[in-house]
């Protein structure tokens, strides 16, 4: 049996690994892990929430829209791992099993069909309420011209030309 958790008393927690790497968890065609730094947690509609950034081309992103929710795994006192930061945080799952290239332990999800990891044991459940595309001229141009270069295509892992769309996701369970 999972500890449950109110998603109060982990805020901290949660806020400071997220800029360290969250996973952010699909299971639409296959299992996929993405490493995330972005991210907010908090209440919206009168419900838990927690926002996440996909960039408009990445395979997260359709599996985001093809199932609807997502799991995210967040590490406790033993920290990032070094290797699932470098493969969930570089490789595309079109390309390779993360969950196997990067020796990731799933744990079976209670309310959604996306699996958390082991590796990163606190847990939040996620159904997608909302999502919406960022509109680039409405981001202060010191931050798009940092994160959104308009020389750098889709490929590259980190900062490209992509818009984020931003995906509320209703927290379901917290363990």
């Amino acid at each position: 049996m999972k500890e449950r958790v109110k998603i109060a008393d982990c805020a901290a927690r949660i806020t400071e690994a997220l800029p360290k790497g969250l996973l952010l968890n699909t299971n639409g065609d296959k299992f996929n892990s993405m490493v995330i730094g972005w991210g907010a947690l908090g209440v919206v509609w009168s419900k838990p929430a927690f926002t996440v950034y996909v960039r408009e081309g990445r395979y997260t992103r359709a599996q985001l829209d093809k199932t609807g929710e997502f799991s995210i795994s967040i590490p406790t006192e033993n920290g990032v791992n070094p290797n699932i930061i470098k493969i969930c945080g570089t490789r595309s799952g079109r390309d390779i099993d993360k969950a196997r290239e990067a020796n990731l332990t799933l744990e079976t999800p209670e309310k959604i069909k996306t699996p958390g990891v082991k590796e990163y044991p606190l847990t939040l459940e996620c159904k997608i309420l909302y999502a919406q595309k960022q509109d680039l001229s409405a981001i202060p141009e010191d931050i798009r011209a940092k994160a959104y270069p308009q020389n750098i295509d889709s490929t590259n892992p980190m900062a490209n030309r992509d818009a984020h769309i931003a995906y509320i996701g209703e927290i379901l369970d917290a363990y």
